[in-house]
């Protein structure tokens, strides 16, 4: 009975913590760090027991209230649900303890314990939204993320915040809006939102309404394609991402971004079906967006000088890689695509959570003035670091493995002219990143250059999170196996 309940369970710790908070009015008092730290923390281990049940292949069904599905709503636990859902609650973790100092930098003390309710609200969304099952289901749980999204951008109470969230909004509100129609069309045909009960109905009703199905398909990918940042769909995204928080960025690229890409995959395979997708040409469709987006978001982040901005550019990039293999619709292009799904999470994070120390110690933010920072701020900027080399695909580190089975996935594809622009697209990430390190470790002839390193001076709060990670990129890259012993029994759930 404890595992049958299990995703409720995995829900309540989060959404039981965001009713709490806004009560707890100090936002600096060790009741709020444990109320926090320990709902993170329950949330965590609940997952981590949800995927232990669903190692072995199992899947089981959660049905609210005991009604059957289509008309009340189900949740799906399978390796591939309960294993996201893991990495969305262990990074969102880490980042949130990293958040208990970092955050003072940002917002006022009264603000903070709104600050966690909604962090807690958006983590609540993510997992709903990999768990459930129904259409219906789906949007409610993507419009609570977008709204607080939106919030944990527009928390500083700055007028840039204020104009980023507003544009984030707006588009985000755009793609509701299309992805709202999709559902309808879909729901217009077959009279059903369970999504397992319209991938059964979908071979009558594309034989009977194909072009329903074709408009729900365009209405779909469009609004998904802005909530994930699909270039060229992106424009909202390098202002939110750079203006929010340190934490906020964090969770913004490394995982929200992500979520909507999970909800376009469970729309596509699950319910369209991959033999619709290729009938009517999607792969190359969606392969042309993918490594557009993989090398216009590196150029765009060459010509940045904040340096919270060129790591939201290279998520337009990243973004790109994981849409690559998921639109090669083959097991090997799935397991690559997730593979990344992790390592870009644990990378961009390292590269965000290291960024924002720097900028919380310096107060700088131009990378012209990064010039010495691997002396006066060593741990960080190696952490840094780690997180570039593996956003490169240096050997040795988690991004590597991503790119190289990626690389495997489109040449066993047929697709050889792809593996040229991931190799490209990797050399204009050297660009942007290699500079930075460059700077920081080996510009012995600048003034601002101490004589020895420093110490960073940062609370453990802060440096044990971005070590955590700089660890698992490193291990991800020399052990890849223990990740990939599970991303590879998850293609076979989507075609």
């Amino acid at each position: 009975m404890l595992s049958l309940h299990l995703p409720v369970y995995a829900l309540l710790a989060p959404l039981i913590a965001a009713l709490i908070l806004p009560l707890t009015t100090d936002g600096d008092s060790r009741q709020l760090r444990y109320i926090v730290g320990g709902a993170a923390l329950c949330a965590t281990a609940l997952a981590a027991v949800s995927l232990k049940g669903t190692l072995g292949g199992d899947v089981y069904t959660y049905y609210f209230g005991n009604w059957i599905p289509g008309v009340g709503i189900e949740f799906v636990i399978n390796i591939f649900s309960s294993f996201m859902s893991l990495v969305v609650v262990f990074i969102s973790t880490l980042v949130i303890f990293y958040a208990f100092r970092n955050i003072t930098h940002d917002l006022a003390q009264h603000l903070i314990p709104y600050y966690f309710t909604l962090i807690f609200l958006m983590l609540f969304a993510m997992v709903g939204m990999i768990y459930t099952n129904d259409l219906f289901n789906l949007y409610v749980f993507m419009e609570i993320l977008s709204l607080t999204s939106c919030a944990i951008v527009s928390i500083k109470r700055k007028g840039r915040n204020l104009l980023a969230s507003l544009k984030y909004l707006m588009q985000g509100t755009i793609g509701s809006v299309s992805i709202l129609m999709g559902i309808a069309f879909l729901y217009m045909v077959s009279g059903n939102l369970n999504m397992s009960a319209l991938a059964e109905l979908m071979p009558d009703i594309w034989q009977s309404h194909s072009i329903n199905v074709l408009i729900s398909i365009g209405f779909i990918l469009t609004g998904f394609g802005i909530k994930a940042a699909v270039f060229p769909l992106h424009t909202w995204l390098p202002d939110a991402h750079s203006s929010a928080p340190t934490p906020s960025s964090a969770l913004l690229s490394g995982l929200v971004v992500k979520i909507y890409l999970f909800a376009a995959m469970k729309l596509l395979f699950q319910v369209i079906g991959v033999d619709i997708m290729r009938e009517v040409g999607l792969q190359l469709f969606l392969v042309l967006f993918a490594v557009s987006g993989m090398i216009m978001g590196s150029v765009f982040a060459i010509g940045q000088t904040d340096i919270k901005r060129v790591l939201a550019y290279s998520s337009v990039a990243q973004i790109g890689y994981i849409a690559l293999g998921i639109s090669l619709a083959s097991p090997a292009g799935l397991n690559a695509a997730f593979f990344h799904v992790v390592a870009h999470a644990l990378m961009k994070g390292a590269l965000f959570l290291s960024a924002g120390a720097m900028i919380f110690t310096t107060g700088k933010r131009n990378v012209n003035e990064f010039s010495g920072m691997g002396y006066r701020m060593p741990f960080s900027m190696t952490v840094f670091t780690i997180g570039a080399f593996g956003m490169i695909g240096i050997p040795g580190f988690a991004g590597f493995i991503s790119k190289w089975y990626l690389g495997l996935a489109v040449l066993d594809g047929g697709h050889p002219w792809i593996l040229l622009i991931i190799l490209l697209s990797s050399l204009l990430n050297a660009m942007y990143y290699l500079p930075i390190i460059i700077k920081a470790f080996l510009c012995h002839e600048c003034e601002t250059v101490p004589s020895v390193m420093e110490r960073d001076g940062l609370p453990a709060t802060m440096w044990v999170p971005m070590a955590i990670m700089a660890v698992l990129i490193v291990l991800l890259g020399v052990f890849p196996q223990l990740l990939m012993n599970i991303t590879g029994q998850m293609p076979h759930l989507f075609l």
